[in-house]
């Protein structure tokens, strides 16, 4: 088995009660695509957490749920704003610009936090034919860095987007943690926040490949079944994601899951922060920790505990925890950054 590291929380495995539902959800026959039972109750589930006209659909991986929520709100002439940093930016291959046909407009984020004074320079084509026009600001929740919008915070973005007749979308891939660290409910930071639709992420919160695309008014998800079978996520065996998120949603699994990623991580940040040598770069709001390690110990440590370099030219990296991280995990991990860098 391969060893806990702090690469990423898409290297923890599905939790146990996650694993049950999946067995549970294994007996007998079904209806195929989403024509069964335990999809209507998972539906119903994200209702619960996003408000009665919440529209939810299931697909298999981010990129997708990121992707398709964004192809269903634009055209090919549009554009979506975002930080430089955004995993729609840096990390889906192109696949927004391939799939929406929309210009990526980025925004320099030291912290990953887009704010309302950014958006202004980038809106003066509107109405210019020989211009992308801006459609969707997207956000992520929480960012890139490990920090956290507040519900002010998404509200005031969702006003400056909206006055323009923007929409805001909510890249919810750990969006769990960031409603556990801000201890709010889910809807609090995307439906009473004024989100227009939001990817939410399962998998990096101990599901096994199941994500949603949420639009929490209901609007714009009109012909979203067809954009999710043209986009090839639509699952023949619907009621294996659908399990996953009634075993997520349907009690506290997820803030419980999301809450011991969260305090692992400040603990984490707590032993290694005296260290001689090492910086921490962000405040530890969520599961991410990122911190500036000299350059030549950073082979040796990924030795004991694998993780990424986030940024080569600073010496910046960042440590993920997970549902399943241990606080004898944290510990190993803190001695070697101990022995190694001092």
């Amino acid at each position: 088995m391969t060893p806990r590291a702090f690469a990423s929380d898409n290297n923890a495995g599905a939790h146990p009660e996650v694993l049950a539902a999946l067995a549970a959800a294994n007996a007998g026959h079904a209806r195929s695509y989403g024509h069964d039972p335990l999809t209507d109750q998972a539906r119903e589930v994200f209702r619960l957490h996003f408000g009665p006209a919440a529209d939810a659909w299931f697909v298999f991986n981010g990129t997708a749920a990121n992707v398709l929520g964004l192809a269903a709100v634009t055209r090919p002439h549009e554009a979506i704003i975002c930080s430089d940093g955004a995993h729609i930016n840096v990390d889906e291959c192109g696949a927004p610009e391939r799939f929406t046909g929309c210009k990526l407009i980025p925004v320099r984020c030291p912290d990953g936090k887009l704010r309302p004074a950014d958006l202004p320079p980038l809106l003066r084509g509107i109405g210019d034919e020989h211009r992308v026009q801006p459609r969707v600001v997207s956000i992520t929740q929480a960012t890139e860095l490990g920090t956290v919008y507040t519900a002010g915070e998404i509200r005031a973005l969702a006003d400056a987007a909206h006055a323009q007749g923007l929409l805001l979308h909510l890249d919810g891939a750990r969006l769990a943690n960031a409603a556990v660290s801000l201890e709010l409910p889910l809807r609090a930071l995307t439906t009473d926040a004024g989100v227009d639709l939001l990817s939410f992420g399962g998998t990096k919160n101990g599901l096994l490949g199941a994500e949603a695309i949420v639009f929490p008014q209901g609007a714009g998800g009109d012909a979203m079944a067809f954009i999710r079978k043209q986009g090839m996520q639509l699952a023949s065996k619907m009621r294996f994601l659908a399990a996953q998120f009634i075993a997520l949603l349907g009690g506290d699994l997820w803030q419980r899951n999301a809450g011991h990623a969260n305090r692992m991580a400040r603990l984490l940040a707590e032993q290694v922060q005296g260290v001689a040598g090492i910086t921490l770069t962000q405040p530890v709001e969520a599961n991410g920790v990122f911190a500036r390690v000299p350059p030549e110990h950073i082979p040796a440590l990924q030795e004991r505990a694998f993780f990424y370099v986030w940024n080569p030219e600073t010496s910046e990296v960042r440590w993920m925890t997970a549902w399943d991280t241990t606080e004898q995990d944290i510990a190993t991990f803190a001695a070697a950054v101990r022995e190694i860098v001092r």
